[in-house]
């Protein structure tokens, strides 16, 4: 962790290096690259969640987690079922 002291150097070191009127700038295209990096890492994992998801057909929306559970085993499915007398 950086300590007071060294954050107080660090500052006037990118003043000296960089002048005071540059500096908002390059914060700013900081900022607008981390924003921009991220919004890549969303989309590229979208992606890649859609091509992965073979259970949910392109056509049809997927069924809610409770249906799809008692539906996806068998042995659950009979067990729920209402018993004929």
């Amino acid at each position: 962790m950086l300590n007071m002291p060294e954050i107080v150097l660090l500052v006037l070191l990118a003043v000296l290096l960089f002048g005071a009127k540059k500096l908002p700038e390059l914060a700013r295209g900081f900022g607008l690259g981390i924003k921009e990096f991220k919004k890549a890492t969303r989309e590229v994992t979208d992606e890649i969640d859609s091509a992965t998801d073979l259970n949910a057909p392109a056509n049809r929306p997927a069924l809610p987690r409770e249906q799809a559970a008692s539906t996806s085993n068998p042995a659950n499915a009979t067990a729920q079922a209402p018993r004929k007398a």
